[in-house]
Formats: structure tokens, C-alpha cells, sequence
């Protein structure tokens, strides 16, 4: 076993070493995605590709994996930077634009794994799972809750927008809102969460979710176990079913 990772030992054997440095993903936005991307590196996959068109902004820091230096530097080469000074043998592929209908396919092809950090504000996240979806490629959704953590794994036959509303534009809120009417009708209702949905609703429709750093490296550790379970061919939750992992 590689030395960087002898501490891995007995939750991960060699072999299974092996099949993570072999195993690319792609990520595709570097905001929660920085997160996940250092925790993906860290457990031993050396193959990520990351795609986000943003720079790094102040109101990043509380929950993204940038520094005060980064602001007004582009997210991927902030992030690759990151990575190559954890481990410089680790293949960190970037690109600097924003996914758009037109490259979204050119982008998608010959990975293993996709995780979807995009922001809902167009079609573009539905249509990469779609073409992960045609392509056979297990694409994970990581949602940042405060104080949890959310992930759906999109199946081949099914996506998220089954979960959009008559007469609304499908986003973040409707997934969230799915969850936590699940855990409720389950018997397990997530009480938090719902004051939190129902105070974010009642906000300027033009500000973005609240997020806090607890649940950007809650969802990077989960979606690095999914990942590390899809790359040893064990069996993981999909969608309709989900990872929920909280603190409250």
C-alpha cells in the first residue's frame, strides 16, 4: 500500500487501494464540490476532473475549501492547486467554464463516477444527470442542510425531476422538501429541517440557500463512502431513497 495511505489499513485493503486510484470522477462545480474533492483524495482516489466557470468569492469561506488568498482566483485552479499539495501524483484535470447544453456531453464521457454540485439555475443539472443517465454512470446529488447532510444517487431509470411541482421551476427546495416529507411520513420527522424550509421560503426568493461548513464535510464524507462503494462493487441506496446524515 502506498505510503500516503498505510493509515487507511484495515477499513481498506490493498486491492481495494488499487481500484480507487484506478476510479475517475468528475465533479461537476467546485463549491461543495472543493470539499468533496480533498476528502475523494484524501481516502485514495487519484483520478478527479473538475468543472466550474466561478471564482472564489468572500461569501465562499464560510463553508468552501478556499482561503482568504484565493478571492477573485478561479475555484478549479484554487482547488487543483489544493490538491496537487496534498498529493502531487494525483491526476487533478480542471476546467474553467461554466457547463453549459452545448459541452455539458463532451465533459460527461469516460468517468466512472459523476457527482453533481451544480447550482439549479437552469437546465443543465437535470440534463447532465440525463446524459450520465444514457452513458450508464452512477451520479451522486450532495445537498448541504446546516447541520446535515443529503445525498441522492440518480438511478438509470428515473431522475429528480419527477419531483417538480405544476407551475414551478424545479430547484434545491424540491429535493429538500421530498426528504423531509419522507423522514416525516417514515416516523422520524426531521423538525429542524422543516422550520429551516419554511424560513427559507419565507426569504427574497433571490438569495441563495443557507449552508454551513458542518455539512460540507458531513456530504463530503458521505459521498466519498458512496464513491468508495460503487468502486468496490458494493451496494448503495438509490433514489428514491437517499443518505441523510445530521448533528441535531
Amino acid at each position: 500500500m502506498k505510503n500516503n495511505y498505510s493509515r487507511n489499513r484495515l477499513y481498506i485493503s490493498q486491492e481495494e487501494q488499487k481500484k480507487l486510484k484506478r476510479t475517475s470522477i468528475l465533479l461537476g462545480g467546485a463549491g461543495i464540490g472543493s470539499v468533496i474533492a480533498e476528502c475523494l483524495l484524501r481516502l485514495g482516489f487519484e483520478k478527479i476532473t473538475i468543472i466550474d466557470g466561478d471564482v472564489v468569492e468572500l461569501s465562499n469561506l464560510n463553508r468552501q475549501n478556499y482561503v482568504e488568498n484565493n478571492i477573485s482566483t478561479a475555484k478549479v485552479e484554487a482547488i487543483k492547486e489544493r490538491l496537487l499539495s496534498i498529493n502531487k501524483e494525483a491526476k487533478i484535470t480542471v476546467h474553467n467554464c461554466f457547463l453549459t447544453p452545448e459541452n455539458v456531453d463532451k465533459y460527461i464521457k469516460d468517468h466512472k463516477i459523476a457527482i453533481n454540485a451544480l447550482d439549479f439555475t437552469s437546465e443543465v443539472p437535470l440534463l447532465f444527470d440525463a446524459i450520465c443517465q444514457k452513458k450508464k454512470i452512477p451520479v451522486l446529488h450532495p445537498y448541504n442542510l446546516g447541520w446535515g447532510a443529503l445525498v441522492l444517487i440518480i438511478p438509470e431509470n428515473q431522475g429528480l425531476d419527477t419531483l417538480e411541482k405544476p407551475d414551478e421551476k424545479f430547484n434545491e427546495v424540491n429535493v429538500v422538501d421530498y426528504v423531509s416529507n419522507y423522514m416525516r411520513y417514515s416516523g422520524n420527522p426531521q423538525e429542524w429541517l422543516e422550520e429551516i424550509i419554511d424560513k427559507y421560503k419565507k426569504e427574497n426568493k433571490k438569495l441563495p440557500p443557507p449552508q454551513l461548513s458542518i455539512a460540507s464535510w458531513l456530504v463530503a464524507a458521505v459521498c466519498t463512502k458512496i464513491a468508495f462503494d460503487i468502486s468496490t462493487n458494493k451496494p448503495v441506496k438509490k433514489f428514491p431513497e437517499f443518505y441523510l446524515t445530521t448533528i441535531k
